[in-house]
């Protein structure tokens, strides 16, 4: 196998921290993605009114939040590690990890990549099965995250 085999993908996740999961592999890169959406970041406005002020209205900024899901979709990769880490969840056992996504670059030059703090799978959609096709990757995965950090 090659060093990266995710490299044929547009983007590729790999989850950050090297810490083992509860099979004992070490984690890292699991898998490649063609598109990515979700990236959107809002910061909530809280309007005062103040006496005296009768021209305007004074706009400040209050909590940001990510009000839509990372989705990662028409992807392949270790479809046993990110299937395990979605049960945990739909069980009720909530294991967050970082995860680093990469824009890939074929002359192997230094990605850009995105940070996502503390991500949690929340949907996972297989491929279709039909007779005629040979798919065997999924086709989304949907997380939620704390924040994004720019490495």
């Amino acid at each position: 196998m090659p060093p990266d085999p995710y490299l044929a993908f547009r983007f590729s996740i790999e989850v950050v921290g090297g810490d083992k999961d509860r099979k004992g592999k070490l984690e890292g890169p699991v898998g490649g993605f063609n598109e990515v959406s979700g990236l959107v970041f809002e910061t909530e406005v809280q309007t005062l009114r103040v006496g005296g002020v009768n021209d305007h209205e004074l706009q400040l900024p209050g909590p940001s939040k990510f009000p839509s899901r990372l989705v990662l979709k028409r992807g392949l990769g270790d479809a046993e590690f990110l299937w395990d880490w979605y049960q945990l969840v739909a069980q009720g056992e909530i294991v967050r990890k970082d995860i680093d996504i990469r824009l890939n670059d074929t002359q192997r030059s230094k990605p850009r990549s995105w940070l996502f703090k503390e991500a949690c799978p929340v949907k996972w959609t297989g491929p279709d099965l039909r007779a005629s096709n040979s798919a065997i990757a999924f086709e989304s995965l949907e997380l939620v995250h704390r924040g994004l950090r720019l490495p």
